[in-house]
């Protein structure tokens, strides 16, 4: 994709050929900048503070990560070091966790003064491999969008609503929801997204509508609450979102809100389509009552920040001071409210039965499909207290008044 005419992709291994360069997500739309990551502790901090986002970006950064790490000590204890580090940064993406185990497949075999040239090379594969994968989604989506317009005239607007950023910057290139309307729009079509803001930290309103805008694709960001209004009054013709995780029965945990939206979407006979690479799909969690939630700062729901009038970034106050904040970051969106998964290999009912259709190697090769993989809830959150600190402060106050 290009930013002011120029291509790039969000993650790439700079001339040096050692240090890995990603977008800092945390400065779009206001500001575009590039970070430079030279060492494990830079890709797990970029992958911690949302630097980079997205389940396949983290997976790639999680992939360069390793390499980084190898670069300074390929010992084994390091790789094992390497893959602990990284995997504990977000706790929800599937895609982290499939890229680490990857990139170990790989290196533990080799000789340490072999896993440098190797880590490096196997994640630049995994990058490829990604664009790759998200082309084939857009190419598998564009077909529905066309089903759409031919039963349209010629002059009438699709409207495709979008949640989150499930776009190029949060993959390596193309995006997985909207890759279908990148296609779209270069082919032609009379192509118009509701972008929802995506409270509380507006990778919508920030990043999709940045991205949208700088491909010249015609947009409107909305706040979260007005998805059902537009809907309700025939202004939807197709919701499109991304996956961090989802689950082998198709149930699908994405940014939070989008459980919300498939609600709506089925309740007005909308179709609601959710594109993902197949690394996304975890074949170890029969449903989604597995997925661990990540509980997320709260400071990003008591505070926002934007450009002010001195063209600066400002942090402001939005709650009273002393409000408790819970911040789940995902939900999960039932297998029953789903339309179809759009993926590399076409689109599928969301269903055990239909993904299988697609990965019929999974059901000869995997017998652990459906089988829970124990995954540890981490919580996590700084500055103001979630619902679940706040619990646990109140608990140790009173053992504390008890005990006196």
């Amino acid at each position: 994709m290009k930013i002011g005419g120029v291509a790039y992709r969000s993650i790439w291994l700079n001339a040096d050929g050692a240090t890995v360069e990603v977008i800092d997500q945390t400065l779009l739309p206001h500001r575009f900048a590039v970070r430079s990551l030279m060492s494990l502790a830079d890709a797990e901090h970029a992958i911690k503070t949302m630097i980079v986002r997205g389940a396949p970006l983290i997976g790639a950064t999680a992939a360069y990560g390793m390499s980084l790490a190898m670069a300074a000590d390929p010992s084994d204890s390091m790789l094992e070091e390497a893959h602990g580090c990284l995997l504990a940064a977000r706790p929800t993406a599937v895609n982290l966790r499939w890229a680490l185990d990857e990139m170990t497949a790989v290196l533990k075999p080799l000789a340490p003064a072999q896993r440098k040239q190797a880590g490096y090379q196997r994640a630049a594969a995994i990058c490829d491999e990604d664009v790759a994968l998200n082309r084939a989604i857009g190419e598998h989506g564009l077909k529905l969008i066309e089903a759409i317009a031919a039963k349209k005239p010629k002059d009438k607007t699709i409207n495709i609503m979008t949640h989150c950023n499930a776009g190029w910057l949060a993959t390596v290139d193309f995006g997985t929801a909207l890759a279908p309307i990148y296609l779209a729009h270069d082919t032609g079509i009379n192509i118009h997204v509701w972008v929802s803001e995506t409270r509380p930290r507006n990778q919508g309103a920030s990043l999709t509508a940045w991205e949208l805008g700088q491909h010249g694709v015609p947009h409107t960001v909305i706040v979260d609450n007005a998805a059902g209004h537009l809907m309700r009054n025939g202004d939807v013709d197709m919701i499109s979102v991304g996956s961090d995780r989802t689950a082998a029965n198709g149930d699908v945990c994405n940014k939070i809100g989008t459980y919300l939206k498939a609600l709506a979407a089925k309740d007005n006979d909308v179709p609601f389509y959710v594109a993902l690479p197949s690394p996304t799909i975890d074949w170890n969690l029969p449903d989604g009552k597995n997925i661990p939630i990540e509980e997320r700062n709260g400071l990003e729901i008591s505070q926002i920040s934007g450009r002010n009038k001195h063209h600066g970034i400002s942090s402001v106050a939005v709650t009273p001071q002393g409000s408790v904040v819970a911040n789940p970051g995902f939900d999960v969106t039932p297998a029953r409210l789903v339309t179809g998964l759009i993926t590399e290999r076409g689109v599928c009912p969301a269903s055990t039965e239909g993904l299988l259709g697609l990965y019929p190697e999974r059901a000869s090769n995997d017998a652990t499909i459906g089988k829970p993989l124990q995954v540890p809830r981490r919580i996590k959150s700084e500055g103001v207290p979630s619902r679940v600190e706040a619990e646990k402060i109140s608990t140790r106050r009173r053992r504390a008044r008890n005990l006196a």
